[in-house]
């Protein structure tokens, strides 16, 4: 009685190898996890320098823009304004302006001069970096403006709205772009334990 010829046993395929680790202090690992988790590369060193120099310029830029808008007096608006420590209240009488566009330049105006915060303060004071932290910073901050406004400044006056609306502002632009050009400014050290809590890019 013949025997039957065996099946081939199908051949294992074979592992693509693991891309090598360069670098003994860690940066090919470190490139690996910005790659693996979206982050933004760390920059060189001149491009770091020159960075923060140029934000530092627009942060100066932006507090001479931000004083003129919101410390110069207008005697011809004083009969007309007056104090709003109620949330919401400012924002429900944009709404209700029968001109829309009015209401956008009213609202909008409040986000966009909040949008620099966002961007600015994570590349100029690396411990401003989080989300919770810039919406800290710049509500103090223009807590402190709205305050010097109602007590110095003619036509001027408190209204915590603008806080509000000057917050989400400096929120936004942190999450659009201020987050990535903290993060690729002033990069994360790496600890010692780091190697027990993340795991390696090229392993997953």
């Amino acid at each position: 009685m013949a025997r039957t010829a065996r099946t081939a046993r199908p051949s294992r395929t074979a592992r693509p190898p693991r891309p090598a680790r360069t670098g003994r202090d860690g940066k090919g690992r470190e490139r690996l996890d910005n790659a693996a988790s979206g982050r933004a590369a760390p920059l060189s060193p001149l491009a770091r320098a020159v960075t923060m120099l140029a934000a530092f310029a627009a942060m100066v830029a932006f507090a001479v823009v931000l004083a003129r808008l919101t410390l110069e007096p207008s005697a011809a608006s004083e009969a007309l304004t007056h104090s709003n420590f109620t949330p919401g209240d400012s924002i429900d009488a944009y709404l209700s302006e029968p001109a829309f566009r009015d209401t956008v330049k009213q609202l909008g105006g409040n986000i966009l001069l909040g949008v620099p915060f966002g961007l600015l303060l994570p590349v100029v004071l690396p411990r401003t970096r989080g989300l919770i932290r810039v919406g800290l910073a710049t509500a103090v901050t223009m807590v402190l403006v709205e305050l010097a406004q109602g007590a110095f400044v003619t036509g001027r006056t408190f209204d915590i709205d603008d806080v509000i609306l000057n917050t989400f502002g400096a929120l936004l632009g942190y999450l659009l772009l201020g987050r990535r050009l903290g993060r690729a400014v002033h990069p994360r050290r790496r600890h010692w334990w780091h190697r027990f809590t993340r795991r390696d890019a090229a392993d997953v």
